[in-house]
């Protein structure tokens, strides 16, 4: 196991619900607010937009809000809010949402500060100003973003959906209230919980794991796999909606410290060609025949066994337990029965797929614990196909 880690994660975490109750008391980065929040209406609906406001006058804080986000966010849209912060003269950025929110603050930050072409960014470009200081407040349990200071962006024009950022983007302070959370629907609460149990597992098999970030990944794991039943049956069960929540912060401190693997990568792929399909709902479908080939090749046995022990197979002595744990999570939460075909694949595009996952985010093919070629990635996606 490696013992070297290089953990540097500046955010003031407050976790807990009631936590909302605490942002005007903080000291804030700025006098004026950009508020990002998605296009949906479950944040001004649940009404809280309204205490987020009541919190910033609190603190004697100006705001403007940028409203148009959705899910698999959009190159356009956060080069748009970057222009909006800028001409009305914000001074830090408050992200109220889930995923795509918190991830397009980040773009929205430096692109008040930059501007320019955001793809080009994308492609390697880097930031020459830092960005505005962001203040993020989660309303799912998924993407851990809150803690990062990278998100994930899609460009529609060219079929494109690649994870980058700017280590200068970490939230100053991030809320993370389960109370928040209870409203999340059931489908949409297991796909995110599934995301953050991606997140952790990924971090487990990785090349790059060490010592602090396998303790964390694996704290995150025993909780999904413990409480996520719960919180999808029973969304106001605040007890499970506080551990899911714990389990997908941890996973955004886990992703700080070490890299996630090509799962990522290629379910940003099949998201960029298929855009209507939700991130965590494309993860579960590929999940066993991910990790079922690096199983086969006894890549990192070991790993897969103490993961099985975590999440509830006490007993577990053999890789193979994770997939058992797996598949009896999959079950618990209702989503062992997803069908790719729903959302228009084609079992002819696996190779398309397989390519796209190594130009849009190549970079995590290298955290595998063994190679992974484009075919195996296109053998991954055939035997998910349904």
């Amino acid at each position: 196991m490696n013992t070297k880690f290089n953990f540097n994660n500046p955010t003031n975490i407050l976790f807990g619900s009631g936590m909302l109750n605490e942002l005007g008391k903080q000291s804030l980065p700025g006098k004026k607010a950009c508020i990002l929040i998605s296009s949906g209406k479950s944040t001004r609906a649940n009404g809280y937009l309204d205490r987020v406001i009541e919190q910033l006058k609190s603190a004697n804080v100006e705001y403007v809000i940028y409203d148009k986000f959705t899910e698999n966010p959009l190159k356009e849209h956060c080069e748009e809010g970057g222009k909006f912060a800028r001409e009305n003269e914000c001074d830090f950025i408050v992200a109220l949402g889930g995923g795509a929110v918190l991830d397009s603050s980040k773009m929205v930050s430096s692109m008040a500060t930059n501007g320019g072409d955001l793809w080009e960014y994308a492609k390697g470009k880097a930031f020459k100003n830092a960005g505005l200081p962001i203040v993020t407040i989660t309303t799912t349990s998924g993407t851990g973003s809150e803690v990062n200071c990278s998100g994930v962006i899609s460009n529609l024009a060219t079929q494109e959906k690649i994870g980058f950022g700017d280590g200068r983007n970490i939230p100053v302070l991030a809320i993370v209230d389960p109370e928040l959370m209870r409203t999340v629907p059931a489908k949409y609460t297991a796909y995110q919980g599934f995301d953050a149990l991606f997140h952790n597992t990924e971090v487990m098999i990785s090349s790059g794991v060490n010592i602090m970030s396998e303790a964390i990944a694996l704290s995150a794991i025993e909780n999904i796999a413990k409480y996520l039943p719960r919180a999808v049956a029973d969304g106001s069960d605040l007890e499970a909606r506080e551990h899911v929540a714990y389990a997908s912060t941890m996973a955004g401190i886990t992703m700080n410290l070490t890299l996630t693997t090509a799962a990522h990568s290629l379910e940003h792929s099949m998201s960029a060609y298929h855009h209507n399909l939700p991130h965590g709902a494309g993860l579960i479908i590929i999940s066993r025949a991910f990790y079922e080939f690096f199983i086969e090749k006894h890549a990192c046995d070991e790993q897969f066994i103490k993961m099985a022990r975590a999440m509830g197979i006490e007993n577990a002595d053999k890789p193979e337990d994770f997939i058992t744990a797996l598949m009896n999570l999959q079950k618990a939460c209702g989503v062992d029965d997803l069908k790719i075909s729903e959302y228009g694949f084609e079992k002819s595009e696996a190779m398309t797929i397989a390519k796209g996952a190594r130009s849009m985010q190549g970079i995590l093919f290298e955290s595998n614990p063994c190679e992974m070629t484009d075919e195996d990635c296109a053998l991954v996606f055939e035997k998910s196909y349904r």
